[in-house]
């Protein structure tokens, strides 16, 4: 574990839809400026942690805290302003709107302090260029990877202090996942906070600096990525189907 103050902190957490509990006794926890993959099959319960994150899920029990504040039981619009953000699978953008409004959506609850949006948009724009230049196209123009830029982008405009992936690489192209790659490098080098649903084992370690493995709604285990070796690794495919 790492000995720095933590910003996102999940304890004991059981959560799921309806009676079932999908995650049983969850514990994880990421540091402020760590970047840590959350891998396992398909119905290990990754997406329902960040949707539990989120407020999108039933909490049986346990504890979910960012920067220390509780989340549980706080509504997801209050989650939404500076907490969390999520990039959901399929990334989910208004294909029919500009680049730059699905920017601007990111940012709805600071509509207020147009300084601060404007800030939060040169921000993005220096971080990712290619937005500046296309950002009075269409989103439907893009390249899927493009579009997956503009999820990513859209999350950093509510200024969160954990950002959530789910699956970024999903149906992209090799080249376009090594630009994802690249954006989610960029952001772990400047300090951000990310975790990080994938399927890619190679994507994760790139990354990451850890590594969570989910089986059965459980922590299967738990490595910093640059310590996983060639049997580990053999592990986790294993654990990934």
């Amino acid at each position: 574990m790492s000995a720095a103050p933590g910003i996102l902190e999940i304890s004991a957490l059981r959560a799921g839809y309806g009676r079932y509990d999908v995650v049983r006794d969850l514990d994880l926890r990421i540091a402020e400026g760590e970047a840590v993959a959350l891998l396992g099959p398909n119905g290990a319960g990754k997406t329902t942690v960040l949707r539990a994150i989120m407020g999108l899920v039933k909490h049986r029990r346990g504890s979910i805290r960012i920067a220390g504040e509780e989340l549980v039981k706080m509504p997801t619009h209050l989650i939404a302003r500076g907490r969390a953000a999520l990039v959901p699978e399929g990334r989910r953008l208004f294909l029919n709107q500009s680049v730059e409004d699905n920017l601007l959506l990111g940012a709805l609850h600071l509509r207020r302090d147009r300084r601060r949006v404007r800030e939060l948009l040169d921000s993005v724009y220096e971080l990712f260029p290619l937005l500046r230049d296309v950002r009075k196209r269409p989103s439907s123009a893009l390249s899927g990877g493009q579009q997956q830029i503009v999820a990513i982008a859209r999350m950093l405009m509510s200024d969160p202090k954990v950002l959530l992936l789910d699956e970024p690489s999903l149906g992209l192209a090799p080249m376009a996942i090594d630009s994802v790659a690249q954006a989610l490098a960029e952001l772990r080098e400047r300090g951000r906070s990310l975790l990080l649903v994938e399927q890619r084992v190679d994507l994760a370690l790139r990354v990451c600096d850890r590594v969570y493995v989910l089986a059965g709604g459980e922590v299967a285990l738990e490595e910093p990525a640059a310590e996983i070796r060639a049997e580990e690794r053999s592990l986790i495919n294993a654990y990934l189907g």
